[in-house]
């Protein structure tokens, strides 16, 4: 199955900036293995106003059930607010060929 993933970072006001760092590299590290696993196919950053950004992601997993286990694992996942949506294919999608 294939979802529409976005998350909105928030980090906690306080936070220090070398934690804020190593969990930006381990996030990193985390999509790559996604990436490699399988679950991440693609990837995009939208800036927000203000300093805040928004990614969105599209993922594969077996299930919804599964996809969730995927996400609550990631490094900043306890700083994510996360809307999943699911997608079927169009019987229009020009990649598939169909008329």
């Amino acid at each position: 199955m294939e979802f529409l993933v976005e998350f909105e970072v928030e980090v906690p006001a306080g936070t220090p900036d070398a934690e804020v760092e190593q969990r930006q590299r381990a996030e990193s590290a985390a999509a790559a293995k996604l990436a490699e696993d399988g679950h991440l196919v693609w990837l995009w950053r939208r800036p927000l106003g203000g300093d805040g950004t928004t990614a969105i992601g599209l993922y594969r997993a077996d299930s919804e059930a599964a996809l969730q286990g995927v996400l609550a694992a990631l490094p900043l996942a306890d700083w994510l607010r996360v809307t999943v949506t699911p997608l079927e294919a169009h019987r229009n999608d020009p990649a598939t060929g169909a008329r």
